[in-house]
């Protein structure tokens, strides 16, 4: 029972330490249940950073990843930003360096850079449009242009591929280590232990994946679809916390992971007391504060305003 306690009473601190340096808490969904409990708001990485710019509080931390602090400060440069945990990158964010990608754009200058939300800002600093997974198939699709130089996830490309198929889009060869894990024999797996549950997958799945799946889409969308949904059994083929949150969410369904191999590490990087521990600091050290220059935060924002402009 101690334990249960010591978990208040971290939560409780978290609470009062927020309230007294004026912190806006954002974090991910798909970390842990104890830290979205104090947060005040929880979500997708661009839905969040939206929240911050309407946030009243002077600063925010970002519990997640590191491109999705960097975007908070993009869209909030007045406002002073933290990550949860240094080390919290993104391997797809950052498997793609802005030289490679300029080579690239100078072998074919006539394709216009489509960016998944999850790069780097010195990536989106050469990008011309940003997307999200909910917002990339109507972006593109109505994109003048035809031919296009989709970055960095090349799942996520595939799906936009098949959906639309009126463009030429190149890809290259990376994205999601985490969701890349699953095949097309773990969705048969599990749909052979469940037979009677809906399969609901991120598009950063393998397209094997995305072929057998009955619903695909963000991870709010996933999320979405199950609450709503009449079905009473899911198979979740994104990270494994969105299962622990739909079984808080939805005590009437039963919800089971695609696999136990969709973790992410460096989401787990930030735990309850490594929060506490960053708002503690808040005022005395600039350690996991993110500083982006004007010039960067300028150049970095014109790709998405421009998804914001395309609706």
């Amino acid at each position: 029972m101690r334990d249960i306690f010591m978990l208040r009473d971290i939560q409780d601190e978290i609470i009062r330490i927020k309230k007294e340096k004026d912190v806006c808490i954002l974090a991910h969904s798909y970390l842990t249940h104890d830290i979205t409990e104090i947060a005040d708001f929880v979500g997708d990485s661009f839905a969040l950073s939206k929240k911050a710019q309407t946030a009243p509080n002077k600063n925010v931390l970002m519990c997640g990843v590191r491109f999705m602090a960097e975007t908070v400060k993009i869209l909030s440069p007045e406002k002073r930003v933290y990550i949860s945990d240094n080390c919290a990158g993104c391997p797809m964010a950052e498997q793609l360096s802005p030289d490679e990608l300029c080579n690239m754009k100078k072998a074919e200058p006539d394709r216009k850079v489509v960016a998944y939300i999850n790069t780097t800002a010195a990536l989106k600093e050469h990008c011309d449009v940003c997307v999200t997974s909910s917002s990339a198939l109507k972006i593109v699709s109505e994109m003048e242009d035809k031919k296009i130089l989709f970055i960095p996830d090349c799942n996520l490309g595939e799906f936009i591929k098949k959906n639309v198929k009126n463009k030429d889009i190149k890809l290259i060869n990376g994205g999601c280590p985490i969701h890349n894990r699953v095949s097309a024999d773990d969705v048969r797996e599990a749909k052979k232990l469940h037979p009677n549950a809906l399969v609901l997958v991120h598009p950063e799945c393998k397209p094997e994946v995305v072929e057998l799946s009955d619903y695909a889409g963000s991870t709010s969308g996933i999320m979405d679809f199950a609450k709503n949904s009449d079905n009473k059994e899911f198979i979740i083929g994104t990270e494994n916390s969105i299962v622990e949150h739909l079984m808080y969410d939805c005590p009437d369904k039963k919800f089971y992971p695609l696999s136990k191999k969709l973790i992410c590490e460096d989401m787990k990087l930030t735990t309850i007391s490594s929060v506490l521990n960053v708002l503690k600091a808040i005022g005395e050290s600039d350690e996991n504060e993110i500083v982006l220059s004007d010039e960067q935060i300028k150049k970095s924002r014109i790709c998405i305003d421009e998804m914001l402009r395309r609706g």
